[in-house]
Order: structure tokens, then C-alpha cells, then sequence
């Protein structure tokens, strides 16, 4: 039965009436029309449905949107601000790091989610950080490249 949910999402409160236990891509993509996060597996799995939630990278294909309450949820398209691209965006583009394209969501999120807890992070922390995403089309090593990219960005 449909419910009033309050969910913060990218900076701004966003009020919306729905089944608390729809899981939070499908309002995402089809209330918000924020269409970063994908539908991959289904199963919380792949990674393409990651989402930042309070800074940690959360999949959200299962996870019922009523539980997002009181959590500050930022998507792929909040993490550029005023125009500008987040670092680890910048960082994944300068070094060509996508191919297909599918798992991108996951690796961005769970970048810029490591990069909070983890400003200088090893070339293992990268994989570790980044672990929870599947990418078939095998770029990873570009993947590491641009986080490291990225770090020294935003530590300079």
C-alpha cells in the first residue's frame, strides 16, 4: 500500500507516495528519472545499481526504497556540482576508463565512496574499493589509473 516516503536525493528533499518495500532503483529511474543507476542483476550483485548512501556505496535493485528514509542519497548525477564534474568523473574520462559503459555507475560511486575513507589509496586498496562492481569488458587496470588520478586531484 502506498505510503508518503521523504528521501533526500542529491542535496534536495523529495517527497513521493509509493510502496515502502519497492526497491529504490525503480523510483530512481522511473519517478525521478535519475537513470545513472542501472538495472544489471538483479540480485545486488553487479554493481550498477550503486547508489552513495551517507558517503558508502549501496546497491539498490533489492533494497526497499522505505529504508533510504533519514540517508542523504547522492546518484551519478549528483556528483558534479555547479557544472562541474566530480573529480573521479574527470579522472575516469582523462584516462578513457570506460568501455561499454555498463558498469560505470558502480565504479564511479564506489571510487568517489573510497576515495572519502581513503584519500591515497594502494593500487590493492583500488581493487578492494572497488571489488563489489563486475566489469566484463576487462579495463581495470584504466580503472586504477583513474582513481589514482583522481586521489592526486583531489589531493593536490
Amino acid at each position: 500500500m502506498p505510503q508518503e516516503i521523504k528521501l533526500n536525493i542529491n542535496g534536495h528533499l523529495k517527497t513521493i507516495s509509493a510502496d515502502p518495500e519497492e526497491p529504490l532503483l525503480y523510483i530512481l529511474r522511473d519517478e525521478f528519472d535519475l537513470k545513472g543507476a542501472k538495472f544489471g542483476c538483479g540480485v545486488q550483485q553487479c554493481g550498477a545499481c550503486m547508489v552513495l548512501v551517507d558517503s558508502l556505496a549501496e546497491p539498490t535493485c533489492l533494497r526497499p526504497c522505505g529504508s533510504f528514509e533519514n540517508t542523504q542519497i547522492t546518484t551519478l548525477e549528483g556528483l558534479a556540482k555547479n557544472g562541474k564534474l566530480h573529480p573521479v568523473q574527470q579522472a575516469f574520462i582523462d584516462t578513457q576508463a570506460a568501455q561499454c559503459g555498463y558498469c560505470l555507475n558502480g565504479m564511479l560511486i564506489s571510487a568517489v565512496a573510497l576515495l572519502k575513507t581513503n584519500p591515497r589509496p594502494t593500487d590493492d586498496d583500488i581493487r578492494e574499493g572497488l571489488n563489489q562492481v563486475i566489469c566484463r569488458c576487462g579495463t581495470h587496470s584504466r580503472f586504477i589509473k583513474a582513481v589514482k588520478l583522481a586521489s592526486e586531484k583531489l589531493n593536490a
